[in-house]
């Protein structure tokens, strides 16, 4: 399965960059592959006992960065690279937003990698719950993006449940807290720079290389996994999955404005939470349902929202004179 994951994935990113206009069916498709691979992703690390999580976080960079470079051939988007390497040329002040744009995307990938291993796979599901909620506060405020009542809805209901996770557990951990905090401002420096291209995730991964390969080398891992052939293939699927999934979330975090595309990143916390659960052996307490009783609603709501808005858009391709058709094709 998550072979087949991989290559839907890599099919995915190539068709979608085909066609980069606005808002619409190809970053909901972005964002619902990015889910799904997430979902296995967040499997792996425990494959890959008894490496640690920093260590599973050196080797995902290690092998992400080579998949990424072959996802963005197969896309056609290399000249993405080559775009931004010259914007960095004329505006050397660039290269700290990328350096910048790196080190939030760093804390991120190890924090993914580690606490699915440390038995805090639902407090980082809980931030990937709450991640959303703040990603339409930043778009209403600083981007004025409006709030239909559907999406208003799906809101306060996602609110309820992440009211009632806060009052239950007594306060958010830092784990939760890092994730919820932690990707707005990363996109808001992407977005507020120019560098929001998912050729710039390739140049932020090369960045990371030396400190990945700093963690490799330094421990034990290559012995590790010299003495355990088994992993071996397990680390290619991490960096294949790892690759994938983020140029996918990349791509629906440029398409979509901020508030659809925090909305729909409610199936990754569900996925999460089923892998932690299901998979990874956490607690889940019957308790536990009044925070994810009132997120299904939400996701309910936002269906209803996005079916709509899918077919607002192909009415108004439609009524579009055959001349725009063609040129906007």
């Amino acid at each position: 399965m998550p072979g087949r994951a991989n290559t839907v994935g890599i099919w995915l990113i190539y068709q979608l960059e085909e066609s980069r206009k606005g808002e619409g069916v190809r970053g909901v498709l972005a964002s619902i592959g990015a889910s799904s691979l997430f979902g296995v992703l967040f499997l792996i690390p425990g494959m890959l006992a008894p490496l640690s999580g920093t260590e599973v976080f050196g080797w995902r960079v290690l092998t992400s960065l080579p998949v990424a470079l072959v996802v963005l051939a197969l896309a056609r988007c290399l000249g993405d690279v080559r775009a931004v390497v010259r914007r960095v040329r004329s505006a050397p002040r660039l290269a700290l937003v990328i350096l910048l744009d790196a080190a939030l995307l760093g804390v991120q990938l190890w924090l993914f990698s580690w606490a699915p291993i440390a038995g805090h796979g639902l407090e980082t599901a809980l931030g990937y719950l709450l991640l959303p909620l703040v990603m339409v506060l930043v778009g209403v405020v600083m981007h004025g993006e409006r709030v239909t009542a559907l999406r208003g809805g799906a809101v306060a209901a996602a609110g309820v449940a992440v009211a009632a996770a806060f009052l239950l557990d007594g306060g958010l951990s830092w784990v939760t807290a890092l994730v919820a905090l932690g990707y707005p401002l990363y996109f808001q420096v992407r977005r507020r720079s120019g560098l929001d291209s998912s050729g710039v995730m390739l140049l932020e991964l090369a960045v990371l290389v030396p400190v990945a390969g700093a963690i490799v080398a330094s421990g034990s891992s290559v012995q590790t996994l010299a003495a355990h052939p088994r992993l071996v293939p397990v680390v290619v699927l991490l960096g294949v999955v790892s690759g994938v999934a983020t140029l996918l979330y990349l791509a629906a975090a440029r398409w979509l404005s901020f508030s659809v595309f925090g909305l729909l990143s409610y199936l990754e916390p569900v996925l999460l939470v089923v892998v932690s659960v299901a998979l990874l052996s956490e607690p889940f307490a019957a308790v536990d349902w009044l925070v994810y009783g009132p997120i299904l609603a939400a996701l309910g709501l936002l269906s209803l929202e996005s079916a709509r808005a899918s077919r607002r858009s192909v009415q108004r391709a439609a009524r579009a004179p055959v001349r725009e058709r063609v040129l906007t094709a």
